[in-house]
C-alpha cells in the first residue's frame, strides 16, 4: 500500500513541488534499518527473547552486532554481542513502514507526531521507540520484558527539506516546523 501510494501520489507530488522532471530523479526510500541494544542484558534467554521478537517484528533473522573494542566502563569485550540489527528493503520495508505508521506509531505512549529534528541532512529519519510492544504482532506473545529499539529510514533525499516532504507525502505524521 505505501508503494502504491509513492507511485501514485509522491511521485508527481514531490515533482512539481521540487520542480524535478525525471520521474527517477524523484527521492525515494532505499532503506529501513531496525536496532536494538543489548548492552545493559548479560542473560542468554533474554537476548534469546530479544532476537525471537525482533525477527517476528522485522519479518527476517536480525544479526548479531558485536563489539569492537573492549570497554571496562560498560563492561564489554571484544567480540561480545551488543546489539541486534535488521536492514529491510524492498517489498518487506514497505510492509514494516506501513506497521510502524499505520499501527505502531499511533500506539505509542504521548505521541504527537515525528518532530522535525529526527531528520538529519540528507532527509534521513531515525526515530527511538521505547517500547517494542505497540507492535500489533506482538500484542499475542508472552511478553516478559520490554526494551526499546531504533528504526531509521534512509531516503534518496538530497536534502532535509526533500526528505521530510518525501515522507510526509507517504503519510507519516510529521508535525509542522
Amino acid at each position: 500500500m505505501l508503494q502504491e501510494t509513492y507511485q501514485k501520489k509522491a511521485i508527481p507530488e514531490l515533482m512539481g513541488e521540487f520542480k524535478i522532471s525525471n520521474r527517477l530523479a524523484v527521492p525515494k526510500i532505499q532503506k529501513a534499518v531496525v536496532n536494538i541494544g543489548t548492552g545493559r542484558i548479560r542473560d542468554e534467554k533474554q537476548l534469546e527473547v530479544i532476537q525471537k521478537h525482533l525477527s517476528i517484528i522485522t519479518g527476517q533473522h536480525p544479526v548479531p552486532r558485536r563489539a569492537k573494542k573492549a570497554i571496562a566502563a560498560f563492561k564489554t569485550r571484544v567480540g561480545m554481542v551488543i546489539g541486534y540489527s535488521a536492514t529491510l528493503r524492498g517489498k518487506r520495508m514497505y510492509e514494516f513502514l506501513d506497521r510502524l505508521v499505520g499501527v505502531a506509531l499511533p500506539r505509542t505512549r504521548d505521541f504527537m507526531g515525528i518532530p522535525a529534528s529526527a531528520f538529519d541532512r540528507d532527509g534521513n529519519l531515525t526515530i527511538g521507540i521505547k517500547e517494542h510492544i505497540v507492535f500489533p504482532e506482538l500484542i499475542g506473545e508472552d511478553v516478559r520484558f520490554i526494551f526499546g529499539l531504533e528504526v531509521t529510514v534512509v531516503t534518496t533525499a538530497k536534502s532535509r527539506q526533500e526528505g521530510i516532504a518525501l515522507l510526509r507525502s507517504l503519510g507519516f505524521p510529521i508535525q509542522k516546523s
